[in-house]
């Protein structure tokens, strides 16, 4: 296949809506469409194609070696007037294969995405650390870049970012924006955010906690007063913080406890489903705040069960939500339907029976 060819795919892709570019040889290349995986009316593609496109991506990209010797590869390719595309390059059955995620050109805001108020409030802290969480393809990425936006738009502060790869690109505004990418600028996110920590930085935006030492250093930049945002692959706040707490040897699990307890400000829990119109996404999302119990409940892990139901009950007081909670609110509106609320509830059987009793 032709880079104008490819590029051409690309484009009917956003305009149509798709999340994600699937490529492989042997089949035609598919689109992820309000979830579902949709196959493209072409021909099925030969080896030599997706060796070709991957050609041509890593033309423009950070890989210096031969082609032949690539086996997984994280990059971005961007294509005039059609968007930027976070692209994995990898092998099946020994043949090149690629999973491209759009990116806008254009970064989000807060009330696009639908989130709720309290999450700009989150963006006024001047220390601590926010976590983003959810599964792949959650939205994560774009909730962190509409923060970055909200604190680029509104403070005078040196924003300094740590991905794999860089995905939305931010302009100065009020702030002074610095974006790392792992290969080309530094060489993992730990050794970057340890850097970070010598170049003045007021927001620090690390793409992923992947491991112990960037837990530890991201844990102690939020503790020397800066504002640390990250990405975590939980589903709801309980089970980030067991999965914080899990990646330290256990003699050292009641001392993170309190750290997070003292420095974690807030979590944001998503998951992205289809609109009941049939037409794009919406988030449901679980929001917690720190507040005193809060920090009791991470403190003692036979509390920390306790969260999802404080949140629902404190919702009015500090803007928190619980993520059935949220479900429901999508249902009620229309948003979403009961089939697809009930299957993403926590407990399906008791999520059912909670909307009876309203």
């Amino acid at each position: 296949m032709e880079q104008r060819t490819f590029n051409q795919l690309l484009a009917a892709a956003v305009k149509n809506g798709a999340s994600d570019v699937h490529v492989k040889a042997g089949a035609p290349p598919a689109l992820r469409i309000n979830g579902a995986l949709l196959p493209v009316k072409v021909p099925a593609l030969m080896p030599d194609d997706t060796k070709n496109i991957a050609k041509f991506i890593l033309a423009n990209a950070r890989w210096k070696g031969d082609i032949d010797d690539l086996r997984d590869w994280d990059t971005s390719y961007a294509v005039e007037d059609v968007g930027r595309f976070r692209c994995n390059i990898f092998r099946q059955k020994g043949n090149f294969a690629l999973v491209l995620r759009a990116i806008p050109f254009n970064v989000p805001t807060i009330e696009s995405l639908g989130l709720p108020p309290v999450v700009k409030a989150m963006s006024e802290y001047e220390r601590g650390l926010i976590l983003l969480t959810g599964v792949t393809g959650s939205g994560k990425s774009s909730t962190l870049a509409a923060i970055v936006r909200q604190i680029n738009e509104t403070t005078r502060a040196h924003i300094l970012t740590i991905e794999d790869p860089i995905e939305f690109l931010h302009e100065d505004k009020l702030s002074r924006v610095v974006q790392r990418e792992i290969g080309p600028d530094t060489s993992t996110f730990s050794a970057a955010l340890r850097a970070a920590l010598r170049q003045d930085p007021d927001v620090i935006l690390v793409g992923e906690m992947r491991d112990t030492e960037t837990i530890e250093i991201a844990l102690k930049a939020a503790e020397t007063g800066h504002l640390v945002l990250s990405t975590v692959h939980t589903t709801d706040a309980a089970r980030t913080i067991s999965r914080l707490v899990d990646a330290f040897p256990a003699e050292a699990h009641d001392g993170v406890r309190h750290r997070l307890a003292e420095n974690l400000k807030g979590t944001i829990s998503q998951r992205l489903l289809p609109r009941a119109t049939g037409k794009g996404r919406v988030v449901a999302a679980e929001i917690m705040v720190s507040t005193e119990s809060i920090k009791e409940f991470i403190v003692d892990k036979e509390r920390t069960h306790e969260i999802s139901e404080y949140l629902a009950k404190n919702r009015d007081v500090y803007g928190t939500q619980a993520f059935d909670q949220h479900l429901s609110e999508l249902y009620k509106t229309g948003q979403v339907t009961l089939e697809v609320a009930t299957a993403a509830s926590s407990n399906p059987s008791d999520f059912e029976r909670a909307l009876n009793f309203e």
